[in-house]
């Protein structure tokens, strides 16, 4: 666990994984009904994903999602999903905490490289990353079905 005064991360328990539902709900233009979210989430954590929770003392502000998997390209690698902090704490230095926190995770965990997607939209993000020392390889296509 992560401590910085009050804000702390750690891994939620598969069994609290629909506490970051209204955080998730404020994603992009998100327009999954909060049932299909559960049975989604409760897929995932029987899958090589776990989700950090970045908390206010105990009051839930943040929320990522870590796919572990081992890609051609890369060996084995921790993907960062769904990655929110509560707007009203943006700008204190949590997101810094947060990557070096999943840095550390990835690690531990022997993977060669941390890697996530953006919306191509999200111009603040984009700029958070790069000064995170991410940097951008490629595009993410999606074709729905």
């Amino acid at each position: 666990m992560l401590k910085d005064n009050a804000i702390s991360i750690r891994i939620i328990d598969p069994k609290e994984i629909f506490s970051i539902i209204p955080l998730m709900q404020k994603l992009g233009n998100f327009t999954v009904s909060e049932a299909l979210l559960q049975e989604r989430l409760q897929e995932m954590t029987q899958q090589n994903y776990e989700c950090l929770g970045i908390f206010d003392a105990e009051k839930l502000i943040g929320a990522c999602g870590l796919w572990f998997q081992t890609r051609h390209y890369a060996g084995r690698s921790l993907e960062m999903d769904h990655v929110i902090i509560d707007d009203a704490y943006r700008g204190r230095g949590i997101g810094k905490m947060l990557i070096d926190f999943v840095t550390d995770c990835a690690k531990k965990k022997s993977c060669n490289w941390v890697e996530l997607n953006s919306y191509v939209h999200n111009f603040p993000s984009h700029k958070f990353f790069y000064n995170q020392g991410f940097v951008a390889k490629g595009y993410h296509f999606v074709k729905e079905l």
